[in-house]
């Protein structure tokens, strides 16, 4: 395995002391014919409500993807008080850092996956609302294409400033910035285009911190823009079940699983699957 961490860094409104780290995990290639095989990529946004980045949602998924032949990053992104939109132009950043290198890491640069979690679901879902946005013309100065990416992996995401917002996350996102317009641009169900990436999401029912309904008001819209969309609600279990094991909750005995713990081997099912809607 070849791992390395490089600086995404990106200056909005002016400051350029917000710098996001990018963590890469590559698995090396050990067969005669693997340089005949392209793998596909994830890139992980851990949550935090924007105020921290996880260490739960960051290398043990990390490494849960690449056991599966899935080339997996982690990003850093730059939180309070850096505001939107920093960490989503880091994000839409690093989707072109890995699409530069895919050469050098066998990369199928049509099969780069983002997921997020919690309020890196948010940004994760960001990404795949704004990435051919206007609004990130003055930072995004590359081809949109380039950025776009393939599919969104979304769990127990942050979506809604509405009714069912998880308030502090957009505290930390907007600051005093938190005009009704500002609000109404980062509740991402009322952003879906026809241009949103096929999406797979899991929540729990139970979560009595990111309220379920955030994912249902996003898949309602992805439905009727009908983009191809998996979804997955377990009716136990609260917020930040990360990989839902004995790895990342010292609760559970070894071995120990919560009935979410499924939903990567179905992750990564549809990362495989997903190619030919893309």
């Amino acid at each position: 395995m070849n791992c390395f961490e490089v600086q995404i860094n990106v200056i909005t409104e002016g400051k350029s002391d917000y710098k996001a780290t990018l963590t890469g995990y590559v698995p090396d290639n050990i067969m005669k014919n693997e340089k005949q095989r392209l793998r596909p990529a994830v890139l992980i946004l851990p949550g935090g409500g924007y105020e921290y980045t996880s260490d739960r949602e960051a290398e043990p998924i990390a490494l849960e993807f690449l056991r599966k032949g899935v080339c997996a990053f982690i990003l850093r992104y730059s939180i309070a008080p850096a505001r939107f939109p920093q960490a989503l132009c880091e994000a839409l950043k690093s989707i072109a850092y890995i699409r530069e290198h895919a050469n050098d890491w066998d990369i199928d640069t049509n099969n780069i996956a983002v997921c997020g979690f919690s309020a890196g679901g948010h940004l994760c879902a960001s990404v795949g609302v704004f990435w051919n946005n206007s609004i990130l013309d003055a930072y995004i100065n590359k081809n949109r294409d380039f950025v776009k990416p393939n599919m969104l992996i979304l769990s127990y995401p942050v979506i809604t400033s509405g009714v069912y917002a998880h308030r502090e996350s957009f505290d930390a996102l907007l600051g005093q910035n938190q005009t009704n317009e500002a609000l109404e641009m980062v509740s991402l169900e009322k952003q879906v285009t026809k241009d949103v990436p096929p999406t797979f999401i899991w929540h729990t029912y139970e979560d009595g911190c990111v309220p379920v309904q955030n994912t249902m008001l996003f898949v309602n819209e992805l439905i009727a823009k009908d983009i191809p969309t998996e979804v997955h609600i377990y009716r136990r279990g609260g917020h930040g079940l990360s990989l839902g094991n004995y790895l990342v909750d010292v609760q559970r005995e070894f071995g120990g699983e919560h009935m979410s713990s499924e939903w990567i081997r179905h992750a990564i099912r549809f990362i495989f699957d997903n190619k030919e809607l893309i």
